[in-house]
């Protein structure tokens, strides 16, 4: 069939499989291009892989370090006339890639906060590789079911204490607008800590290993975001910081339980990038589009790729001591967040408005990452040609 994007609001509800192959291609070759990770981790799951961070994780592992990798994710199949989620077909390319290149890698699609994929995951590190020296977690879910109590949390994108207003973007149309969002409710923080905070990183990590599969010295790491002022309110000091919070909390807590084996737990905080999370947070399209333009003009620009490679080779496997700042986080955010760059962005955020957003900001950039993320717009894919939609994921279909 002739897939296009079909759009509802911020989500593409189709997905291009030759576009996806061709975006992870491209991963792949970044990450070959910087050569051998030395010291890099050889046996890794990564848990919610299938696109931005935890793909490229999983990319970086592969590709950098030759590592053989689980990867777990919750992906619609496709059917007949159907397409598949973008995260299904980006797996399947990767494992394409990744068997041709001689890797071992296998996924699992399912619930990553069941115990019955924390099992599955279990079974084939035990089976295939014993045991494994990373564990990435990058989940980023609206919703969970808790797996001890059966209540269904959801979360939300709240400020707390007071109303929030501040301008936005639809990046659809360049027009700037005011958006006003109400406080949180009761329940509001507690529901968003329990699906985006770090109780289910800790249960993954604490049945991996009372199950002997994790190795000794191993290293865990969870994503997470903090941002400028602009978006404070909203984010960092709103119902997701709240889960932010407890997610930087809980590697404390993680790191305490794996003393014995000589393992170590982080949080990284990474950069603003257009993933299908961020497009759905009021004012980050705005800021992300001034920041693309800004960060581009300073030749400082990364993606989900170039992001997770730098994380790889200058923080987590130098050979040397991890670099943390004062609370103990990894940050690459480094470069989004110095003041040269916050000061620009910020004297543009002042100035943005329709009429000169085109010329301030970059939404250009920001609607084709938007696009790129469901395999449309890539350079060198025929968008005209008839594709197959009914595409298997090697280990899995």
């Amino acid at each position: 069939m002739i897939i296009e994007p079909r759009m509802r609001g911020f989500i593409c509800l189709t997905a291009h499989p030759s576009g996806a192959a061709q975006s992870v291609k491209n991963q792949i070759e970044y990450v070959k291009s910087h050569g051998e990770i030395a010291n890099g981790p050889k046996k890794v799951l990564v848990v919610g892989a299938s696109t931005g961070f935890g793909l490229a994780s999983r990319i970086t592992a592969a590709f950098g370090s030759n590592a053989a990798t689980v990867g777990v994710f919750f992906e619609k199949e496709p059917a007949e006339g159907k397409t598949a989620t973008a995260g299904w077909y980006n797996s399947a390319a990767f494992e394409t890639e990744a068997h041709a290149a001689g890797l071992y890698a296998k996924s699992i699609n399912g619930d990553a906060f069941s115990n019955e994929v924390k099992q599955q995951a279990i079974d084939i590190i035990k089976a295939d590789l014993g045991q494994v020296d990373l564990v990435v977690y990058s989940l980023a879910s609206p919703v969970r079911q808790h797996p001890v109590t059966g209540v269904l949390h959801r979360s939300v994108l709240k400020p707390i204490g007071g109303v929030f207003s501040n301008k936005t973007v639809d990046f659809h149309t360049g027009k700037v607008s005011e958006v006003t969002i109400q406080p949180a409710v009761e329940g509001d923080i507690e529901n968003t800590v329990t699906v985006m905070g770090g109780e289910d990183w800790a249960m993954w990590i604490d049945a991996l290993k009372e199950a002997g599969v994790l190795a000794e010295g191993a290293t865990t790491v969870a994503y997470s975001y903090i941002g400028p002022a602009v978006t404070e309110a909203v984010y960092r000091k709103g119902t997701i910081g709240q889960a932010k919070d407890h997610l930087e909390a809980t590697a404390f807590e993680i790191s305490d339980s794996l003393k014995d084996i000589n393992g170590k737990a982080y949080v990284s905080v990474n950069k603003a990038l257009v993933t299908q999370a961020s497009s759905a947070i009021p004012v980050i399209p705005l800021y992300i589009s001034l920041l693309y333009k800004t960060m581009k003009e300073m030749g400082l620009h990364e993606g989900t790729i170039e992001q997770i490679d730098r994380l790889y080779r200058q923080r987590l496997y130098t050979g040397g001591e991890v670099p943390v700042d004062e609370k103990g986080r990894i940050r690459i955010d480094d470069w989004e967040m110095r003041d040269d760059v916050q000061a620009k962005v910020s004297e543009l955020w002042q100035k943005a408005d329709t009429d000169n957003l085109a010329e301030l900001g970059d939404l250009e950039g920001y609607r084709k990452d938007f696009y790129n993320l469901f395999g449309f717009e890539i350079p060198g894919v025929d968008y005209t040609a008839d594709t197959n939609e009914v595409v298997g994921i090697e280990s899995i279909s």
